[in-house]
Order: C-alpha cells, then sequence, then structure tokens
C-alpha cells in the first residue's frame, strides 16, 4: 500500500506529538535493491534541501521549471513510471517511505530512461509544507495504510488538515486524486474532500494508471477500489 507518511517509523513522527499515520519501513532488501540505492539515489533523489522552498528545490533539481505532479506513496513504482512517460512535459516527485519499493522505483525510472522524476523518502506532509501556492498541479495519493481498525482512523493520512495543505498548493484546476480498497476510509475521503470548499465536488473516476499489485490483491480478495478526483477551485 501506499502513504510516504512518516519517515520516522516512531510514534509522533518527526515532530514531536504527530500522531503516526503510516507503518514502519519493512521489507528486505536484496542485493540487487541495495545496490540500486546506492547507485542511483544520486541521480533522482531529491536529497535534503529542507530548508529551501519547494519550488525552488524543485527548479534545481529539474533543471527547468514546469507543471509538478506529486505522487504520494509509489508502492513499487509501475503507477509513478507510467504517470512521467505520460507526461514528459511535466516533473513528477515521487515519495515513498518502503525502501524496497524506492529501490524497485529507481530501478523502473533509470530503465525507462526519464528525466522528469525525482524521488523522495520522506514525510509528505513535510515536503508539502514547504510548498507554496501553485506549486503543484497534482496530488495523487494510491491506496495509502487505511489504518482498519476504528482506533486508529486518527492514524489516516487523508484527513481534513491534508486536504486544506494540498487545497493551499494547487495551481487553479490542479487534481488531486485518492485511491484506496477499504471502504470507511473511502467515505472518510469523500467526507473530507467535500468539505473543503476550494475544491470541487470529488467524484469517481477511472484511474488512468496501470493496474498496481496492491490493487490487483485487492481486487482477487474482494475488495473493490475507489478512485476519488476533486480540483481546485
Amino acid at each position: 500500500m501506499g502513504g510516504g507518511a512518516d519517515a520516522s517509523g516512531e510514534p509522533g513522527g518527526s515532530a514531536r506529538g504527530r500522531v503516526r499515520t503510516t507503518t514502519k519501513q519493512r521489507g528486505r532488501m536484496s542485493a540487487t535493491k541495495a545496490r540500486a540505492l546506492v547507485e542511483l539515489a544520486p541521480r533522482y533523489a531529491l536529497g535534503d534541501a529542507a530548508a529551501s522552498p519547494l519550488g525552488t528545490w524543485l527548479d534545481r533539481s529539474f533543471g527547468r521549471r514546469a507543471p509538478r505532479l506529486l505522487d504520494v506513496g509509489t508502492g513499487t513504482g509501475e503507477a509513478t513510471v507510467a504517470w512521467a512517460r505520460a507526461h514528459p512535459d511535466q516533473d513528477v516527485v515521487a515519495v515513498e517511505l518502503h525502501r524496497p519499493g524506492l529501490a524497485r522505483l529507481l530501478a523502473g525510472i533509470d530503465a525507462a530512461e526519464l528525466d522528469n522524476v525525482r524521488v523522495h523518502e520522506g514525510d509528505a506532509r513535510d515536503l508539502l509544507a514547504g510548498a507554496g501556492p501553485g506549486d503543484l498541479s497534482a496530488v495523487r495519493v494510491l491506496f495509502p495504510d487505511p489504518w482498519p481498525k476504528r482506533r486508529h482512523w486518527p492514524r489516516r493520512l487523508v484527513d481534513g488538515a491534508f486536504v486544506a495543505r494540498v487545497a493551499d498548493v494547487l495551481a487553479p484546476g490542479g487534481v488531486l486524486q485518492v485511491a484506496t480498497d477499504w471502504a470507511p476510509y473511502a467515505e472518510q475521503v469523500r467526507a473530507v474532500l467535500a468539505a473543503e470548499r476550494r475544491l470541487g465536488s470529488p467524484s469517481a473516476a477511472r484511474p488512468d494508471r496501470p493496474v498496481t499489485a496492491y490493487e490487483a490483491a485487492a481486487r482477487a480478495a474482494g475488495r473493490p477500489v475507489v478512485d476519488l478526483v476533486t480540483h481546485r477551485l
């Protein structure tokens, strides 16, 4: 599943008192994946530029100014690669915490010879905190951790505060898309999107992306997938 919310993997995350919104980094690292991180991260990673405004940081990293697409929680990376391929005139920023997934994403970017993707291992909310109005043209969150137990619902990434921050930084007409296979989470997302007055009415949409490995597993288990899309007014 996606996420990309909390780089620390500890309760409270990187900010004191923060509610943890993602699971710990996990998964075994093969030698091939470890090598991909070492060899490819210097080329494609954003690095540590937390002191810079996001727009300036991205201009420097990509070497150009273009519409920016933020992909939060990339899984194994196939959807991110497809997004970048489909929009060569735009730049994709991919945020992920799961290091084996990051390694696969880096390998996929390199194999596709894409110059319009950068990856960031960290907290998506921290990245958004450095963004200014209009810095992003689209934000996509694919299958964030659903935290299915009711007592854990406050840990979900896509809440009112997250949506409000996305609305702060989306350009007019910009898109926010959230996909989940967990029905209660889909209803929560629909409600917080509808409550944000700077966004249009959320609607279900056919995804313009490949079926990810996680999505295929969800469908095989009989869990319907919901894609909700809204636009910045």
